[in-house]
């Protein structure tokens, strides 16, 4: 893996997935923010670059498994999004909102806080659903379709949207946006942490928020940093 402040921190990560903890460790965005230099990153943040570059190389140096997303082709890339992170999304939103739902009653009187995080994340719910839709729908398929035709040499390819850069740029915007939801959840919610009355059930709706914002990282990441870029490039060859 190659390594310096002026990669992004989307391109490094692309490389190297083990990554992504580390620049997490330092309150560095991989996947919304994926598009800053590291350098940049870390003067915005107050993060000393040569300590995250170290904490890096150190990854670099371990012997652990490593998936790289970046070999695959971009329609094993969507079919993997969407049988992983879109799959995940719809059977933790239903369970998400129940546990939100019975603690905002329950503790909302002492935690007001909470009456926000439920009012945000069900706005993330009803956006994430429309947004998995338009990508299995539209961009997808097409992606599918662009591969399609480069394997069969296929002479004319139709786009039904001008470009598909079109989709991905409203892909990227809702991303951003929810993204954006989230931070605010994980910064009302104090990171996720317990209360001293919470419940049981508290810790599990704490739990629950934290790893669906973990996914969806992993999810944006996959898409803003591999996926789009290679479908931006496969349409410029093809057409």
């Amino acid at each position: 893996m190659t390594l310096s402040k002026e990669q992004t921190i989307g391109e490094v990560v692309a490389q190297d997935f083990r990554t992504a903890p580390v620049f997490e460790k330092y309150g560095l965005d991989f996947c919304c923010g994926g598009n800053q230099s590291i350098e940049s990153a870390c003067d915005a943040s107050g993060v000393d670059v040569e300590s995250l570059l170290t904490a890096l190389k150190q990854i670099e140096r371990e012997n652990k498994s490593n998936i790289d997303y970046n070999a695959w082709p971009i329609d094993l890339l969507a079919d993997y999004i969407e049988k992983t992170h879109h799959r995940y999304v719809s059977q933790q939103i239903p369970l998400l909102k129940a546990y939100l739902e019975k603690i905002s009653n329950v503790h909302g009187d002492r935690h007001p806080e909470l009456l926000e995080i439920k009012e945000l994340f069900d706005g993330c719910a009803e956006e994430l659903t429309s947004h998995m839709q338009k990508e299995e729908k539209v961009l997808f398929p097409f992606v599918r379709k662009m591969v399609s035709a480069k394997q069969s040499a296929e002479a004319e390819l139709a786009i039904p949207f001008g470009t598909v850069q079109n989709p991905i740029s409203m892909m990227m915007h809702e991303h951003d946006a929810e993204g954006e939801r989230f931070r605010k959840i994980a910064q009302l919610s104090n990171q996720y942490a317990l209360p001293a009355d919470g419940c049981s059930t508290y810790k599990v709706a704490m739990d629950a928020l934290k790893a669906f914002e973990n996914d969806l990282h992993i999810h944006i990441h996959l898409e803003n940093n591999i996926l789009f870029p290679k479908a931006i490039a496969l349409e410029e060859d093809l057409v």
